[in-house]
């Protein structure tokens, strides 16, 4: 890409991680074949400001039948999904006939507690996989991408809808044209669109580069948003920042004169103007502290392999696939990932190649240090492996800086 896909501005090019991977493209140890890579590299647009990926990777390729990822999987977000059901109900679902849409509801969490409280609801979710654990619920969901046809669809069968709603999804949809056109033809006049999504500021102060795969087209701000949502003819009226998957923003968007905006847009605007967020200078001093990043930690591998220690990884992630193939870490420097996911297990990872296992494999016997791939769940990881601190095991993270714990 050399145009911004919201604005047709130009795109300049601010950091390469070379070329990747699938980050949900596990491979059975026999496989023989060639894989998918693209070139991941960053670019923000000197009009509207948006950070996005160069190179945009098909969606059936990345959504489909075989996704991995399910929202329950963390009790951390289990507990975010339920106190945001209970937020809508007490403010946006409060009339007995609300109806809600869930963009990516993936294995239902959130819809479930909005349908235990009798709300009508339904899932649009493209990865068949997840769509079927969420139906098992009794979770009414319709397995398409969003997109503008979909939403005169559901229109038409089931009338407006109170709230459009979204977690990690909408920065995955290159195509925002045809989901506001399509938010547009759905969204009852009064109604909302809310998304949420990880948030710039939090990716550069923590340097959590892992969060940049081919999943994630777009790395939102609130001052891109409200520009995107302005170009729609819709308007930005709160963004909430959030402490889930390393910091995020919650985004609330309304036909334009239907809401009063809250202060928090007017802050965060002001601040994020104040730092030159989205400031090419900015980026590449960020893209700078990637590279050192990179650096230190290929040398604590090194130095741990030439010592004789033992590395596992810990949560075969889709954002280590980022790490792994950007930093060139494989089987020789990390033995193996433990992941708790019945579908990785077995497999390897993407790119780099490197064995998953089983929990069980963790403590049979404990390695000398984990490389905790799933750094976002941090506390919740740590608080729950004490026998592996009991056993003199270490921690090794990468965000904010590389560090043992």
């Amino acid at each position: 890409m050399t145009s911004c896909r919201i604005c047709g501005g130009r795109l300049h090019e601010f950091g390469d991680f070379g070329t990747q991977p699938l980050s949900s493209g596990f491979l059975e140890p026999d496989y023989i074949g060639d894989e998918y890579f693209f070139r991941l590299a960053l670019g923000v647009c000197a009009s509207c400001s948006m950070v996005q990926l160069m190179e945009e990777v098909p969606r059936h390729l990345m959504f489909n039948g075989h996704y991995p990822y399910l929202s329950s999987g963390s009790s951390v977000m289990r507990k975010h999904f339920e106190q945001t059901a209970q937020y809508f109900l007490r403010t946006e679902l409060t009339s007995p006939d609300s109806f809600v849409v869930e963009l990516g509801c993936n294995d239902g969490i959130m819809l479930k507690a909005l349908a235990e409280a009798g709300v009508r609801h339904l899932g649009v979710e493209p990865s068949e996989s997840v769509a079927d654990i969420a139906r098992r619920l009794g979770i009414r969901v319709s397995t398409e991408f969003f997109q503008e046809s979909t939403a005169t669809e559901i229109r038409a069968a089931e009338g407006p809808a109170q709230l459009i709603y979204a977690a990690n999804t909408i920065c995955h949809i290159p195509y925002m044209d045809s989901i506001f056109r399509g938010v547009d033809a759905l969204l009852a006049e009064d109604g909302v669109f809310v998304f949420e999504d990880p948030y710039l500021a939090d990716i550069v102060d923590k340097t959590s580069y892992d969060q940049i795969y081919d999943e994630h087209y777009y790395f939102f701000t609130v001052t891109s948003v409200s520009a995107m949502a302005d170009r729609f003819g819709f308007e930005l009226v709160k963004a909430e920042r959030l402490a889930v998957h390393g910091g995020e923003v919650r985004y609330t968007i309304a036909r334009k004169g239907r809401r009063t905006p809250d202060p928090s847009v007017t802050e965060l605007l002001t601040e994020e103007k104040a730092r030159r967020l989205a400031d090419l200078e900015t980026l590449r001093t960020f893209f700078g502290k990637v590279e050192k990043s990179r650096d230190d930690l290929v040398g604590l591998l090194r130095r741990l392999k030439e010592e004789g220690r033992t590395v596992v990884g810990y949560g075969a992630t889709a954002k280590s696939a980022t790490v792994a193939n950007y930093c060139g870490i494989g089987p020789d420097l990390v033995s193996f990932v433990s992941d708790t996911t019945p579908n990785k297990q077995g497999r390897l990872t993407p790119g780099s190649h490197i064995p998953v296992r089983p929990r069980a494999a963790f403590e049979n016997p404990y390695p000398d240090y984990a490389l905790l791939f799933a750094w976002n769940h941090a506390e919740e990881i740590i608080a729950k492996e004490t026998r592996f601190r009991d056993a003199g095991g270490k921690w090794i993270l990468y965000v904010p800086h590389v560090h043992v714990v």
